[in-house]
């Protein structure tokens, strides 16, 4: 059985985390599953597999709510938040120099050929977390079925994401009572026998008794109680310390509201930020939005900086170009961003973690994770044909370099065994040797 790791070894863990987790959710959860599960044994994939249902069923960054959940199991209310908070920090921080350099010199020609390699590389990252997830989530036809029927509604149907997952949860229920035998299959029942072999092996598995995962309800009043203390702070210290007070008010309710919407990821809210940032609120402009995803979907970290971005562009031109300003604002949209996550998991994940041996519960939401397997092939295709397709989808159109470069990253970490990190990096150096050679 693995040992427990210690808060320090956690910790460096956590750090690490957040400047290499490129590739979006799909990709930061294939980094984790590496590391917790198959290198360092920390959690058991079951173990894994229960806290990211639920994570998916929230609303904010599944990636960034897993790791923040793993860490509470293995270190209480401290690792949770050092998981959350360092999964965000690097990316915020790299977010605020490359908006900095943006609105100082323009463009940036150097970073986004370092990043041209990058995203080739990003693409088979999410192509190999697919399979990762498919082995472990689809054992039998039901779920298969469900697979692909969420492609097909997401892919042709455009059926969003939360609407995706509810349905899961319903036809889930409705099975249970109804057709019940259509959850076991001789290829699950083998799986699940392995699992349980396996269990042991792990530091945090299935049978594990954790004394602070319980729930109690005096501590849940103190968390939300806690929560609403620190997201009314803000407002107090605007109003004491800022000219305009009405600004910031707009700016931190807005994107409290974009936190509590941001069901399906980043892409699903990405629509209506854009349309109030821009086109009501005037904070940036369509051209600024654009650029500010290019440097969102560049650094580590999740998707859901973009609106940092927007935050910090919003403070810039509010104050006429102010980068002190700009940086307020996007310290301000990170906070009111990630708060309602800490509050979801530590308040939300001691009932979670009660299901774990509830059958029922467990199959429905196996379902949850069988529906992402198709959201995530949306994901790939979807992320591809921007990257191999960037003109449009036709022969004449197709980025033969960027192609050719998914595939040899598919080799060279699926066949050859490369580390993501090395291969990250070897990528980037592509990218601007591309570019150099190119001119």
């Amino acid at each position: 059985m693995s040992q427990k790791p210690t808060f320090k070894q956690a910790l460096a863990f956590w750090l690490k985390l957040g400047f290499i987790s490129f590739g979006g959710p799909a990709g930061q959860i294939a980094l984790m599953h590496e590391y917790l599960v198959e290198q360092k044994k920390w959690i058991s994939d079951s173990k894994f597999l229960h806290a990211l249902n639920y994570c998916m069923i929230l609303p904010g960054p599944e990636a960034q709510q897993l790791a923040t959940y793993i860490g509470w199991l293995l270190h209480g209310t401290w690792g949770g938040l050092a998981a959350g908070v360092l999964f965000v920090l690097p990316s915020m921080f790299i977010l605020l120099g490359l908006s900095v350099l943006y609105v100082s010199f323009g463009s940036i020609p150097i970073v986004y050929a370092l990043f041209t390699g990058l995203k080739p590389a990003i693409i088979a990252i999410v192509l190999l977390a697919l399979v990762k997830i498919a082995k472990k989530s689809l054992h039998n036809g039901l779920h298969y079925l469900i697979a692909a029927v969420a492609f097909v509604c997401i892919f042709f149907f455009h059926v969003p994401f939360p609407f995706i997952v509810l349905g899961a949860i319903v036809l889930g229920v409705l099975i249970r009572v109804f057709l019940p035998n259509l959850f076991t299959s001789k290829s699950n029942t083998l799986a699940q026998n392995s699992n349980r072999n396996n269990e042991d092996a792990y530091y945090l598995n299935s049978h594990s008794v954790i004394a602070h995962t319980a729930f109690s309800a005096p501590r849940l009043v103190t968390q939300i109680g806690v929560a609403l203390l620190l997201w009314v702070l803000p407002f107090a210290l605007f109003y004491l310390f800022t000219p305009d007070f009405a600004f910031w008010k707009t700016l931190s309710l807005f994107f409290t509201k974009a936190a509590l919407v941001t069901f399906g990821g980043a892409y699903a809210v990405l629509p209506y930020v854009a349309q109030v940032s821009v086109e009501q609120m005037g904070w940036l402009s369509k051209l600024q939005m654009i650029d500010g995803l290019a440097l969102g979907e560049t650094t580590p970290g999740p998707l859901i900086m973009v609106l940092a971005f927007v935050g910090f562009m919003a403070g810039y031109n509010h104050y006429g170009g102010s980068v002190l300003m700009g940086s307020v604002g996007l310290l301000t949209t990170t906070f009111f961003t990630f708060l309602p996550c800490f509050l979801f998991i530590f308040a939300g994940a001691p009932l979670i973690e009660k299901t774990h041996a509830n059958k029922p519960i467990k199959q429905t939401l196996e379902l949850v994770t069988a529906a992402v397997v198709g959201v995530v092939l949306n994901l790939c295709i979807y992320l591809g044909i921007a990257v191999v397709f960037p003109s449009g989808i036709s022969l004449a159109a197709i980025n033969y370099v960027s192609l050719a470069w998914v595939v040899v990253s598919v080799v060279a970490m699926y066949r050859l065994k490369i580390g993501m990190l090395t291969w990250i990096l070897v990528s980037a150096l592509f990218g601007v040797v591309s570019y150099l050679a190119l001119g």
